[in-house]
Order: C-alpha cells, then sequence, then structure tokens
C-alpha cells in the first residue's frame, strides 16, 4: 500500500487517544498493575454511534457489465461485475465458488496500459470433483475428509484488471481448505491462510490451518505451506514492512489468539518466509491471559510476546497461570495461553498502514457486534478505536481495508443481515477517524433464473443473496477502485466513484 499523509480525521482521533492516557483507570485491573494499561473510555462506557454517510444515501445502482442492480452505492458511484461463479477461466474451467479475502498484489505498466493483478481466495470446502482449482500450485490431491467423492476445493485465483475493465482470472492455488481471508506482503505476494480448526486429515493423510504464499505468476506457486506460521483457524495476515514480521489473527470463537511470525531472513521475497521463523502470541504486559473481547473505545493494553515452540501442535485443552482451563483450542494457541497470553472473541480482518495495524474482532466490543483495535507497532501498545453498541452502528465486521488516504473500511458477515433505513443486506461500512460508523454500500443481489440467463451467468445461482457477505475489500495504489467480493453466489466488483467527498 501506499504511504500517504495521516489524514485530519485519523490526527485527531490520535491526539484524542493520546490525551486519554492521563485519565485514571478503574476496575478489576486496578490490582494487576494497572499502570501498564489505560482504559479511559471503557469507564465511561464509550462506543460508537452511526452517522449520516459523507458520500450521501445509497440507492440501487446497476451493475455496468450485467445491467442488474447487485449493489446500493451513494450518488455519483458505478461498478463493474467480474469473475462470477461458473465463469469460464483461462484454463477452461468453471470459476470456484466462495469468494473471499482479496488483495492487490501488483500494479504495472504494460505499454501504455496500467495493469493490476488481485489474488483472490475461495473459502471452499469438500467440494464434487470437478470443482477442484486445478492450479499449478497445489498442496493436497487427495480426497476431502468428508468422502471419497469429494476434493478440497479452496485455494485462489488471479485476476487481471486494466486500465478500468477486467481481463482474466487464472487459478493459482488448489487443494487447500477454506481459504478466508490473507495479506498482500511487501515484496508483491499473496498470504492465503486456511481457516480451518481442526486435526482431521485428508485422504492423502494432510493437515489444515496453514498459510500459503502466492505468486502473481501462477507458475510460481509452489503450493507448499509455511508450516512454521502455524497451524490454525487463520484469518488474516498482515506484514509490517519495517521488519518484515507477519500478524495474524485467529477465527476461533472465544479461543483466538493474536500472533505474530518473525522470519529469520527480514529483507523479504517469494519464499523467505518458508525459510524458518519464530511464531508469537501476544501477551498483555501485566494482565494474566487478557480477554479483550468486550473492547470499548480507548482501552489500551501494552503487547510483549511469547515464543510458540511447536506451530503444528494438534489441538487440545490447557490451563493458564491462574487455572483458567480452555478445551478444544489450536495447538499454538494452548501453547501461549499456558504462557498468560491473551484472547479476542473472534479475530478476523487485519490490515497495515502508517506504522499501525488495524484488527477486526467479528464478535468483539461491549455487545460483541465488533471492535476494531489499532496496534502502534513501534510502542507495540494496541487501543480500541471502534466498539459497535447495537446491529445498526455494525453489526459482526469481518475483513477490513484501509484506503490510500487512511480512512478505513469494514465487509459485514453477520449471522443475520441488518434491516436498516436502506432495508435489508450486509453492508460495507467506514470508519472515521472519532470511532463513529457510516453506511457506505450494501448487498442488493436478488437474481433469477432468468436474469442470470440474460447475463450468461449460471442459472443454479438465482437466490435473494442479500444477507450474504461482503469479503476482501482493497483499494488500488491510486484510490481510484475499491474491489470487493460477495461471497454468495461469487462476484467481484470493481467500484468508483467520487471519492473526493468522504474520507475514503
Amino acid at each position: 500500500m501506499t504511504n500517504h499523509a495521516i489524514s485530519p480525521s485519523r490526527r485527531n482521533l490520535l491526539k484524542g487517544l493520546a490525551g486519554a492516557g492521563t485519565l485514571p483507570f478503574v476496575g478489576a485491573f486496578a490490582a494487576l498493575q494497572a499502570r501498564e494499561v489505560l482504559a479511559a473510555s471503557s469507564a465511561a462506557g464509550k462506543t460508537s454511534n452511526l452517522i449520516d454517510s459523507p458520500y450521501g444515501p445509497i440507492a440501487p445502482v446497476n451493475d455496468m457489465t450485467t445491467g442488474l442492480p447487485l449493489l446500493q452505492l451513494p450518488p455519483g458511484f458505478t461498478y463493474k461485475s467480474f469473475g462470477w461463479t461458473g465463469d469460464t477461466m483461462t484454463d477452461g474451467h468453471a470459476c470456484p465458488a466462495a469468494h473471499d479475502g482479496m488483495g492487490v498484489v501488483l500494479s504495472r505498466k504494460v505499454g501504455r496500459s496500467t495493469e493490476l493483478v488481485l489474488v483472490r481466495n475461495h473459502e471452499a470446502h469438500a467440494v464434487a470433483q470437478d470443482r477442484f482449482i486445478n492450479a499449478f500450485g497445489v498442496y493436497d490431491t487427495g480426497a476431502s475428509s468428508a468422502g471419497a467423492s469429494t476434493r478440497l476445493g479452496g485455494g485462489t485465483t488471479n485476476l487481471l484488471f486494466r486500465d478500468g475493465n477486467w481481463v482474466s482470472v487464472t487459478p493459482s492455488l488448489g487443494g487447500t481448505d477454506g481459504n478466508c481471508a490473507g495479506g498482500v506482503t511487501p515484496w508483491g505476494t499473496w498470504l492465503s491462510c486456511e481457516e480451518i480448526g481442526s486435526d482431521a486429515l485428508s485422504g492423502s493423510g494432510k493437515k489444515h490451518g496453514y498459510v500459503f504464499e502466492v505468486s502473481t505468476e501462477t507458475t510460481q506457486t509452489t503450493g507448499e505451506p509455511i508450516v512454521g506460521m502455524g497451524r490454525f483457524a487463520h484469518e488474516a495476515a498482515a506484514v509490517d514492512p519495517a521488519t518484515s514480521n507477519v500478524y495474524m489473527t485467529e477465527d476461533q470463537s472465544g479461543k483466538s489468539g493474536f500472533y505474530r511470525y518473525v522470519p529469520l531472513i527480514k529483507t523479504g521475497g517469494y519464499g523467505v518466509l518458508a525459510r524458518g521463523g519464530v511464531l508469537q502470541m501476544a501477551r498483555a504486559k501485566g494482565i494474566v491471559n487478557a480477554n479483550l473481547a468486550g473492547g470499548l473505545i480507548g482501552d489500551t493494553y501494552q503487547l510483549e510476546w511469547v515464543d510458540i515452540a511447536d506451530p503444528d501442535a494438534n489441538r487440545g485443552n490447557a490451563a493458564g497461570p491462574t487455572g483458567a482451563m480452555i478445551s478444544g483450542a489450536a495447538g499454538p494457541f494452548l501453547q501461549g495461553w499456558q504462557q498468560g497470553a491473551l484472547r479476542m472473541n473472534r479475530g478476523e480482518g487485519i490490515w497495515y498502514a502508517q506504522g499501525k495495524m488495524f484488527v477486526m474482532d467479528t464478535s468483539g466490543g461491549g455487545v460483541q457486534r465488533g471492535a476494531i483495535w489499532e496496534l502502534d507497532l513501534a510502542a507495540q501498545t494496541m487501543t480500541c478505536i471502534y466498539s459497535s453498541p447495537n446491529t445498526t452502528v455494525g453489526n459482526m465486521g469481518d475483513n477490513l481495508t484501509i484506503s490510500p488516504r487512511n480512512a478505513i473500511l469494514i465487509c459485514e458477515d453477520a449471522s443475520s443481515a441488518t434491516t436498516d433505513m436502506f432495508g435489508f443486506g450486509q453492508r460495507l461500512m467506514g470508519i472515521t477517524g472519532d470511532g463513529n460508523a457510516y453506511i457506505f454500500a450494501k448487498n442488493n443481489v436478488v437474481l433469477s433464473a432468468a436474469q442470470l440467463g440474460a447475463a450468461g451467468k449460471d442459472a443454479s445461482l438465482a437466490a435473494d443473496h442479500r444477507g450474504n457477505e461482503f469479503a476482501g475489500a482493497c483499494f488500488d495504489p491510486t484510490g481510484r477502485y475499491l474491489f470487493v467480493n460477495i461471497q454468495t453466489p461469487g462476484i467481484t466488483f470493481a467500484i468508483s466513484g467520487p471519492w473526493a467527498k468522504g474520507p475514503l
């Protein structure tokens, strides 16, 4: 991501948090070296509010590709859809389903053209044999644990976008399981993360729950897992460009650690992470097994890190230093827990910007509808900057991204989508510098077989999909295009419009 000056709204937020550090801390942590922890706003119970969008009210807008009203957007915004489930890829096979995490991995000039290469995850599990992603890089060719007639349908596809138009979809990783999110590296690759919390073996005797590195050159992707980065229900990853350390989230309800992988080689480059490193789990300084699940705006923790000796350990049960028992957790989590490491409710999206990591706890916050934490990498302090008090303000944000103008956008993934003043559906929510939220877009995908047939799409995708999640939001380096997926029926969008009207 291109670095830009901190926006005025973010600057005001940082000033506010700096001042918050002088306020008194009260509550149970006071007896546990409270000077190591700031909790200025939790005492006041501060949460976020819903405000009017600076971009204006949303309404259905027709897709410039199919003519269908697939999204609700503010005035002046347009979009083009591409890479639908069932579309033909460059290898002649049907595009896989379950579009999830995604990133703009490469921006390049080719003659007079500007090309972007995106890598897109597919969070598929057991699929029919013909739905296997037959990429150059394949990890597991065996049957899935669901039975001999199925194979693992997770993996990635590479999307080419040239001069504002979609060009092609190419398979890049196959034979993986539940590739949910991941992250872009500074050296121009994609880390694809399996969100699998199981020790089950596939038909070929392989385990899953790993991180894989995907190249923009599909023939370079090896399909080999980076075992040292841990085996657990990975969600997302983000790299600190100053150190090449990779920060990672875990989506395992109530048993979610916050991790980083410290590579032995700091220069970066494809394949370097696989050459060795140390997996670590975050611990709140002065607090044993801190629980960040109920985060409110201003809650702050000083982090330190404990080593995970066996990143590939199986699941199990373990007691922490205080005797608190955790059952059925991932092996790396249990090792951290025994050393007093912290936990979140459900760690999901993570994104690097301006020397900070922004981390989404999908079911965090006071009412478990979502919270965002900001980790200052230099200071290693982690502060809650957004906390939803109800489903209207925020309903379980999942993936998140930071725009080139340094503003936050989150993808909602609630079990029950929000009904608000714009109707029913999952949403893209912008977050302001003072922690408030506004509605930027809404899922409007309701498809009939006749509409799909006329658009040249798979008629089996017909349904009301408004309750299905947004995922994979990311901007191009110039901030002109926002790319995002709707997981089911599986569509990728390129959105453009008057971004300067607001913070995105």
